[in-house]
C-alpha cells in the first residue's frame, strides 16, 4: 500500500505540474478586464451608484485630511500641492515607483508617510493596534487615487525599476503555500472560472485601494496580496514589504492602459 501511495502521488505531482506550468510572458495587448467585469452584478450596482457606494465615504474623508493642517511646519497637503483635481491628476496611475533619493520602489501609501515626515514634520501613520491598515492613510490614498479616475494605469518598468519588475514577475509565477498555487495559475490560467461563489479575475489592481464587502472597509492591493497568501495556506508579509511593492508593480504592468476605478467595490 506505501508503494501504491507513493505512485499515486508522483503521478499527481507530474500531473499538477504539467497543468500549472509556468506560462509565457502574458501579451498585456490582449483582451484586459478589470475586477470589475468578473464581479456580481449586485457588487457592480453598488460600485455604480453614488448613494450606495461606500467608497465614497472614504474619499470624502480623505478630502478634509488633504486640507488638514498638522505638524510642526504646520502645513497640510494643500499647503504644497494646492487643488488635488488639478495638482494629483494622473498620479496615482504611475504608483509604485522609484524614489529617486532612496533609490527604493514605493508605492503611493509610502510616498503619503514620507510628505508627512519630510515636508510636514508631522507623524506617520501607524496602525492601531489589531488593525491591519490605518484608515486615514487609506483615505488620503484613495482621495488621491480618485483624481486618477478614468485615467490608465501607467507604470514605469525600466531603468532603475527594472530589477523590481523582474522580482514581481518571478514572485508572480511562483507557487507559495501549502496549497502550492502561483498568482499566475487562478489569474492567467483559471480567469472567468468559479472559486467558491466568485469569478476568477485577471487579477488587476487598477481599483485598488477598493472596499472589501467581506471585510466591510476599505483595503490596499497588499491586505489582497496578503488574502490570497493566506487562501494559498503561505505567510503573507507585512503590509508595504519590498516584495508586494514589486509583486504590484508588475501587477500594475500587466494592466498597463486600463482605466483607474475608484472608489470601486469587491467581494
Amino acid at each position: 500500500m506505501t508503494l501504491l501511495r507513493t505512485a499515486i502521488w508522483v503521478a499527481l505531482s507530474f500531473l499538477t505540474s504539467a497543468t500549472f506550468a509556468q506560462p509565457d510572458e502574458p501579451d498585456i495587448s490582449r483582451d484586459l478586464k478589470s475586477g470589475y467585469h468578473y464581479s456580481r452584478p449586485d457588487t457592480q450596482a453598488i460600485q455604480d451608484d453614488d448613494f450606495s457606494n461606500p467608497g465614497l465615504i472614504y474619499v470624502a474623508r480623505g478630502e478634509q485630511l488633504w486640507r488638514r493642517v498638522e505638524g510642526k511646519k504646520q502645513k497640510s497637503c494643500a499647503s504644497c500641492h494646492g487643488n488635488a483635481a488639478s495638482s494629483m491628476t494622473s498620479v496615482g496611475s504611475t504608483y509604485p515607483k522609484i524614489d529617486v533619493k532612496k533609490n527604493q520602489l514605493i508605492n503611493l501609501s509610502q510616498r503619503i508617510q514620507i510628505c508627512r515626515s519630510e515636508h510636514m514634520d508631522a507623524p506617520m501613520y501607524i496602525p492601531p493596534e489589531h488593525e491591519r491598515e490605518n484608515e486615514d492613510l487609506l483615505s488620503l490614498e484613495v482621495f488621491i487615487m480618485a483624481q486618477s479616475d478614468g485615467i490608465p494605469l501607467s507604470v514605469s518598468v525600466t531603468g532603475a525599476a527594472l530589477p523590481f519588475f523582474k522580482l514581481g514577475r518571478t514572485l508572480y509565477h511562483q507557487r507559495i503555500g501549502q496549497s502550492d498555487l502561483a498568482c499566475s495559475q487562478c489569474h492567467d490560467q483559471r480567469v472567468g472560472l468559479l472559486l467558491r461563489a466568485e469569478r476568477i479575475s485577471q487579477g488587476h489592481v487598477n481599483g485598488f485601494p477598493a472596499y472589501i464587502l467581506r471585510w466591510d472597509r476599505m483595503a490596499s492591493v497588499h491586505r489582497r496580496f496578503q488574502f490570497c497568501n493566506e487562501q494559498a495556506r503561505a505567510q503573507p508579509l507585512p503590509v508595504n514589504h519590498p516584495d508586494y511593492n514589486a509583486l504590484q508593480l508588475y501587477v500594475a504592468w500587466r494592466g498597463q492602459g486600463l482605466p483607474i476605478e475608484i472608489p470601486s467595490v469587491r467581494r
